[in-house]
């Protein structure tokens, strides 16, 4: 078999990029999307080299980047920031075509709670509206906390804030198999843990909305 010197990889990845850039222009934007998907994963196993091993890892990298925007999950934005004008929750589109929803403490949670406040009630109640017509969809609740107490305390703390948004979601009919939850305790401050304003933008949960394409699942 072959095998490839880095640069001879480092050519070929360039060339994968140029099939890309060029093969693109005239596709959908779903259809890009899903092909970006696919050329990272090229790309990967490309830089890795030419084993079994790297296409398989290559493969793996291609079907997670295979996010795509439909104008679903376009109109599920707009819907969210229209649903959370005001109460300082942020609806992005990430970068790899995800829908997020950064949702702070003060509408969601009392300090070291994991009950729902009623204020995000009607935030998951619009949310989970049209759901079940995006059968590709995938959804992932993360939970977040302060660096106030300990370890003991915050990881199982987010992970129960992440569980009552999923049991809320699937009380309004969506289905829990499509939502996974996570809780990070304190890991992944956005603010600075030493001040009250700090510490209050890291009391929060994320959901996230991505929709798969059908080639990706």
């Amino acid at each position: 078999m072959k095998t490839f010197t880095s640069s001879s990889r480092a050519i070929i990845s360039l060339g994968v990029l140029a099939a890309l850039a060029s093969g693109c222009a005239n596709m959908s934007e779903t259809q890009r999307n899903t092909a970006i998907g696919g050329g990272l994963g090229a790309l990967a196993g490309v830089a890795i080299g030419d084993s079994k091993q790297s296409a398989a890892i290559g493969a793996g990298v291609g079907a997670l980047g295979a996010y795509i925007w439909t104008t679903q999950m376009a109109e599920k934005k707009a819907a969210m920031e229209k649903a959370t004008a005001g109460t300082g929750v942020d609806v992005t589109q990430t970068a790899d075509n995800q829908l997020k929803m950064n949702i702070p403490s003060d509408i969601s949670f009392d300090t070291g709670h994991a009950n729902i406040k009623s204020n995000l009630q009607p935030i998951l109640d619009q949310f989970a509206q049209g759901l079940n017509s995006q059968p590709n969809s995938e959804i992932r609740i993360v939970g977040h906390t302060d660096s106030t107490g300990s370890d003991s305390i915050n990881n199982p703390l987010s992970v129960n804030r992440a569980a009552s948004a999923r049991d809320y979601l699937v009380s309004r009919g969506v289905d829990g198999r499509r939502i996974q939850i996570d809780g990070r305790g304190s890991s992944e401050p956005i603010g600075d843990n030493n001040t009250e304003a700090g510490r209050a933008r890291n009391r929060r949960i994320e959901i996230f909305l991505a929709e798969r394409s059908v080639a990706a699942r």
